[in-house]
């Protein structure tokens, strides 16, 4: 079974690593499209245009499944990509919004994400339709950070000051990084946060397409990137862990 999985840069390889670790056998195909991220400041149409080329790239390789990791794409394009492939395609945001509501304990959630996932609204409405009561906020600044490979430090710790101060004031007890960038600046969040459950899509989107898979492959992982940029492979290696550098050779391509 081919599986594909397409993001605007690295992050989305939180989401490989969690569909991994429940299906090692499955053939996995990653496409980042680091020339062109983020998306999160695109316009609508530009998105849902960068999210067909992406699925159409992976849809070379025979893929039995599309999984989005993009939550700008998954926010905008996710309908269309399921009418132009005819195959199963998933997002990031449901499992996230599930998750979310099984660990809150009062229902205040709050939501962090590029401008168009926030802009959206997508997030806020399943929420508010659930029962919660929501605060969301844009960190357009998280994502070019993470790709530098800025995780840890003085910058992290005020780009974060600087926009969940606000959240603080709250009574949020659970924040969803609506972003796959985000999780690899969660240990940084999490301290900043205090007592705040901390919930990220990759943990939950192995559940969401478990009934569509089936363990069986190779368990070969290819990844593809856009554009090459000096801090990728070290960025690949702290996303999937080293020790397998073989499997770990980031592929240029062209969209």
């Amino acid at each position: 079974m081919r599986l594909g999985i397409f993001d605007s840069g690295v992050g989305g390889l939180t989401v490989l690593k969690a569909i991994r670790s429940a299906f090692p056998k499955v053939d996995l195909i990653y496409l980042g499209d680091t020339a062109r991220v983020p998306y999160g400041g695109k316009s609508k149409e530009t998105i849902i245009r960068y999210s067909i080329e992406c699925a159409h790239f992976l849809a070379r390789f025979d893929i039995d499944i599309l999984v989005v990791a993009c939550n700008t794409a998954s926010s905008y394009a996710l309908d269309i990509l399921k009418e132009e492939l005819g195959i199963p395609v998933f997002g990031v945001i449901k499992p996230g919004v599930r998750k979310a509501l099984e660990v809150s304990k009062n229902k205040v959630i709050g939501v962090i994400g590029t401008r168009s996932t926030i802009e959206s609204g997508v997030y806020q409405k399943s929420l508010k339709e659930a029962g919660s009561v929501v605060y969301a906020k844009a960190c357009p600044l998280f994502v070019p950070i993470v790709e530098e490979g800025l995780i840890e430090g003085e910058i992290v710790d005020k780009v974060i000051d600087f926009y969940l101060r606000e959240f603080k004031s709250t009574d949020i007890d659970t924040l969803i990084l609506g972003c796959t960038h985000y999780p690899l600046l969660s240990p940084a969040i999490k301290r900043y946060m205090g007592e705040v459950h901390i919930v990220d899509s990759a943990s939950a989107i192995a559940e969401e397409i478990a009934s569509y898979v089936k363990n069986e492959g190779n368990g070969s992982l290819s990844l593809f990137f856009t554009d090459q940029s000096p801090s990728l492979k070290n960025l690949i290696e702290l996303i999937l862990g080293e020790g397998q550098e073989h499997q770990l050779i980031p592929m240029l391509c062209s969209l």
